[in-house]
């Protein structure tokens, strides 16, 4: 298995590992639990230098990104980032990505699974345009800090960094280190992704964590705790809610497509676009809900899901909610299925449960100023 550049420090550190798309990476430290309320109450640190960084330069490069990508992108100002999703000729999700624009490239950050799926992808697709593709994966590191108190840690050395928006991006200088700092993240908290030079990992690492007492503000997290905040915060993770058979409509990530690219700018249509035209038309087939359950028992990934005993959907994702303190779940369902409110059977194997379709996201935390979003840049 490959090993990020952060992997001394999570050895040192009693890290669990766990094999997650090809690399050997830290589950917990001490308990997922205990991750995911520290990250919710004051902040944690994750390593995502497993997720993919792809860079595109050339003439072509912003032509190509429009052609790939189902958001635009040609309206998109430097050092801001967006979320976009990169389809088959179906409609289907190949990938959910973050589009960096800087003044003279473009950064593509992609899940870890789907990198070389994506590489080849873009490849097949470049035509007769002029551009440059480079994976930078191996050559930098990528971590997020995430949670309330994050920003204000941060306020001590950067006076830049709290005042940036959210899907905003800068370039900082600190010592010897070169870091991109976006106001991105995916657990449902304010915070920050930084992308990093691999070789200054641990050098950033020691500096980041540099209090390491029981009352640190920021403290080590791994996959497990990373899990169970972006599904209280409902946020997609590809192979669950979003996937090459499921379109971006059914998983409720509408804002993420532009269906009328190429008919006002002379530019051309994006890969699948075609196709869902044809799905928002005659309205998707499923819709991505919640689902909240009493007990203990957690239901997970492709639990049926029953009306009358008549199969309506499947579980995408689960866990105990260590916030709320119960079960919760999402899943695709028929799309006249149920709405909110309405009682669902989710069969388990040996039992079936009840649980209330409910509203998504189960966790929502109001944003500060700073952090407030800026539509047009998401």
């Amino acid at each position: 298995m490959k090993r990020t550049p952060f992997y001394d420090f999570h050895n040192q550190h009693n890290a669990r590992f766990v094999e997650f798309a090809g690399y050997e990476m830290p589950l917990l430290y001490s308990s997922i639990i205990e991750e995911h309320q520290h990250v919710r109450a004051a902040g944690g640190l994750f390593d995502v230098s497993h997720m993919g960084r792809v860079k595109f330069t050339g003439r072509h490069a912003r032509r190509f990104l429009e052609r790939i990508l189902t958001r635009r992108v040609s309206d998109q100002k430097p050092n801001t980032c967006r979320y976009a999703m990169v389809c088959n000729e179906r409609g289907g999700v190949m990938d959910d990505v973050i589009v960096y624009r800087f003044d003279d490239h473009w950064l593509l950050v992609v899940n870890a699974a789907n990198r070389e799926k994506l590489l080849a992808h873009f490849n097949a697709h470049l035509g007769d345009l002029s551009l440059k593709i480079e994976d930078q994966t191996e050559k930098t590191a990528m971590i997020a800090a995430q949670g309330p108190k994050v920003m204000d840690l941060i306020g001590k050395f950067s006076s830049e960094v709290p005042t940036l928006k959210r899907f905003h991006f800068c370039t900082k200088n600190l010592l010897v280190l070169k870091l991109v700092i976006s106001r991105t993240g995916y657990t449902g908290e304010d915070g920050v992704e930084v992308i990093l030079p691999a070789n200054m990992a641990s050098m950033a690492i020691k500096l980041l964590l540099k209090d390491q007492s029981e009352t640190a503000v920021i403290k080590p997290a791994g996959l497990g705790a990373r899990d169970t905040l972006r599904i209280e915060a409902a946020m997609p993770l590809y192979g669950h809610e979003i996937g090459e058979d499921i379109d971006p409509f059914s998983a409720g990530l509408d804002f993420a497509v532009n269906l009328d690219k190429g008919e006002h700018d002379n530019g051309e249509p994006f890969i699948g676009q075609d196709a869902l035209k044809t799905i928002a038309q005659a309205g998707p087939p499923r819709k991505l809900v919640g689902l909240a359950f009493d007990g203990k028992r957690t239901p997970r990934q492709h639990a049926e899901i029953t009306i009358s005993d008549k199969p309506v959907g499947q579980v995408t994702s689960g866990c105990l909610s260590p916030t709320l303190g119960h079960p919760i779940a999402m899943a695709l369902i028929e799309r006249d299925a149920a709405n909110p409110g309405d009682t669902v059977q989710v069969n388990l194997g040996r039992t079936i449960l009840d649980a209330t379709v409910a509203p998504l996201p189960f966790y929502k935390k109001t944003p500060s100023k700073a952090a407030a979003p800026a539509t047009s840049e998401q």
